[in-house]
């Protein structure tokens, strides 16, 4: 075969352009630190890179945004219920004390004036807020969990789900002594109230006082369940029930008759968020195990009420300046779980909240109010006996006057001390439900708490995984520079070597041999 002069040149030059290719891609490495720069390249690294940056950049998303995140609304939440916590013990100290010293004046008042506040701060620890969003209210969390304002321009319906162990046996003192009784022109026909007396009653109180007196109040008895234990909806999507009551008496709380219902009779009392049952109702009530609804309507809101969405099946609808509803605006709330989840690895999710309904509740607050309005009582009591005292100390009463009076006295130091007894049992219950509600609330402080510890084991392995993938993603990827310089040298020589070859090749022709 004939080799020319082209082809040793053309040779020349290909092999030239071949080790300068070499030499550029080894430059390329040796300047950017990777081993490829195009997918064309090495496809398998190409691949195998886009696989190992999508899950690192997963990684990333999870150990650097989702988990601190995820942390930083728990350890607000646990913070929060701490706090509560913290509160009920002081609420509890307070009603110890009530229930076993025997109390001044000033000591009911003292300890009215540091319930009122303790019980504003649990509510207010229920409005508790991560980057603006409240951590106690489920998916609602632009609305707060209690009122921040007096309200009056929203009408509530609810639904409140109780059943046979929600009524209570309460004391109640009967016959009252007004200083209205009392005739100083004709103290002979003084009508002076039969002697006070103290009576059990059986009551429900409901989520609420101040209730709107003309509304319609309706009670639902044992809802209907499937095989499962789920209520039954009918076709409209409400509660489907077996029975009703309908002997309900609305009556205000300044009836003398308020508290003693007729056989068969349920007093509903809108004033105190009341209902009194006759002893019968009661009996038949407990003996069967009764499960109730209780349907009643709320207008008047104050400040540190818990808003019903967040509690109760209901609806609220806005009340217009002329103090009429607009059927526009009412929106209809179901109470549901609504539990808020975050994803913190691959295909692990983690739930973050607990809902105000699962830590803080009515009863506490209710059970402060009964306190606060013992008190008040006993206060009403107390002012009664100095007015009678003062009458009495003056010289120009007539002894048919004194008479009465000593026995007004009578009554009303009577009176006292049933109020005081009463308000010891009021104090009793206070040590009960504060110990219940402390209960409820350590249950969601260690719920809490376990799932953070879950968290935070998550986020150390995933700190392991981010190491992990990282160096993956380098030894796929990153050129290994010594090895890089020293292929760049040996090419280089390579190269020169080529040009310097060809350099001689060149200056030889045909022209050199004529």
């Amino acid at each position: 075969m004939r080799i020319t002069n082209r082809m040793m040149t053309n040779n020349m030059l290909s092999n030239i352009n071949t080790n300068k290719n070499q030499l550029s891609a080894l430059e390329q490495q040796y300047s950017t630190g990777k081993k490829i720069q195009k997918p064309s390249e090495d496809p398998i690294v190409a691949v195998r890179a886009l696989k190992l940056r999508t899950n690192l950049a997963e990684l990333n998303q999870y150990y650097e945004k989702n988990i601190p995140d995820a942390k930083s609304w728990m350890e607000v939440t646990e913070s929060a219920l701490k706090t509560v916590n913290d509160i009920l013990t002081q609420m509890n100290s307070y009603c110890v004390q009530g229930a076993n010293d025997t109390l001044t004046k000033s000591d009911r008042n003292s300890i009215a004036s540091n319930l009122q506040e303790l019980k504003d701060q649990i509510y207010q620890e229920g409005n508790s807020n991560y980057a603006g969003r409240y951590v106690f209210t489920g998916y609602k969390t632009d609305t707060s969990l209690v009122f921040a304002e007096n309200t009056s321009d929203l009408h509530y319906q609810m639904t409140e789900k109780l059943d046979y162990t929600d009524i209570q046996m309460t004391p109640r003192m009967f016959n009252e002594t007004k200083m209205e009784q009392y005739d100083k022109d004709n103290p002979e026909s003084s009508e002076l109230a039969d002697k006070p007396y103290q009576k059990d009653v059986y009551r429900v109180r409901l989520a609420y006082d101040n209730l709107v007196e003309d509304a319609e109040i309706n009670i639902n008895l044992d809802p209907e369940r499937n095989e499962k234990g789920e209520l039954v909806y009918d076709e409209d999507g409400a509660l489907v029930y077996n029975d009703s009551f309908d002997n309900i008496v609305t009556i205000s709380a300044y009836d003398e008759n308020a508290y003693l219902p007729e056989d068969g009779t349920i007093h509903f009392i809108p004033e105190t968020g009341e209902l009194i049952m006759a002893a019968d109702v009661y009996t038949e009530w407990t003996n069967n195990e009764r499960e109730f609804h209780i349907s009643y309507e709320k207008r008047e809101f104050q400040k540190n009420d818990l808003r019903p969405e967040h509690y109760f099946d209901c609806t609220s609808t806005v009340v217009n300046a002329e103090g009429e509803l607009e059927p526009d605006s009412t929106i209809t709330y179901t109470k549901k779980d609504q539990k808020i989840q975050y994803e913190v690895n691959f295909n692990q999710k983690l739930d973050i909240n607990v809902q105000g309904s699962d830590a803080l509740t009515h009863e506490i607050g209710r059970c402060i109010d009964d306190i606060l309005a013992q008190i008040d009582s006993i206060s009403q009591t107390e002012d009664r006996i100095e007015q009678t005292e003062k009458l009495l100390a003056d010289e120009k009463i007539t002894d048919e006057q004194k008479k009465a009076l000593n026995e007004m006295l009578s009554m009303l130091e009577t009176e006292r001390t049933i109020k005081e007894e009463t308000l010891r049992a009021s104090f009793a219950a206070g040590i009960t439900e504060t110990q219940e509600q402390q209960d409820l609330v350590g249950e969601a402080i260690a719920d809490i708490g376990s799932r953070y510890v879950r968290l935070e084991l998550t986020e150390s392995r995933l700190s392991i995984q981010q190491v992990d993938f990282t160096e993956l993603l380098s030894q796929n990827e990153d050129a290994d520079l010594v090895d890089t310089i020293i292929n760049f040298m040996s090419q280089e020589t390579i190269y020169n070597a080529a040009l310097n070859a060809a350099g001689q090749i060149v200056q030889n022709s045909l022209l050199d041999f004529l």
